[in-house]
């Protein structure tokens, strides 16, 4: 693995991004955009499936926030990937930045499977939210807090 980031930062990838003016800090902002749709989306989702704003609807709240959670984790992904690229072998032995990517997979495997276990329950959630699924949605609040928490302390440690 450490080759690989030792080969992405020397790709022409890595060269821009540490040589441009504007790809950083572009790259930078489209993380930081990509986080607001992304926390902004599946966070007040979340907030409504652990029993904030019952007079939201839930089926209809994950239906509009979804892919602006998606679209976020896009940006995410972009904006990372043109970072990364500039300092990867230093990112790679972050200790910091690697709890991050674990917690990333963490997050989206729980999202992964609170969708493939509660979505046919979605529309009842309303009535009977199910206890599990309410501490899954509070896991994915925290992780995903936590994971944008970690990002930022990436350029301290």
């Amino acid at each position: 693995m450490e080759a690989l980031a030792v080969a992405l930062e020397a790709s022409p990838l890595g060269a821009w991004a540490r040589g441009s003016d504007l790809a950083y800090p572009v790259a930078n902002l489209v993380h930081l955009l990509g986080l607001v749709l992304l926390v902004g989306g599946i966070g007040l989702l979340d907030l409504r499936l652990t029993g904030l704003f019952r007079s939201l609807p839930v089926a209809t709240l994950s239906r509009v926030l979804t892919p602006l959670a998606i679209a976020g984790l896009v940006l995410l992904g972009l904006g990372g990937a043109v970072m990364f690229s500039a300092d990867a072998t230093a990112l790679f032995a972050s200790t910091v930045f690697r709890w991050k990517v674990a917690l990333i997979a963490l997050a989206l495997a729980n999202a992964a499977a609170f969708r493939w276990l509660r979505r046919r329950r979605m529309a009842r959630w309303d009535v009977d939210p199910p206890p599990a699924g309410r501490v899954m949605a509070a896991g994915s609040l925290g992780l995903w807090l936590i994971v944008a928490g970690l990002g930022r302390w990436i350029a301290y440690s």
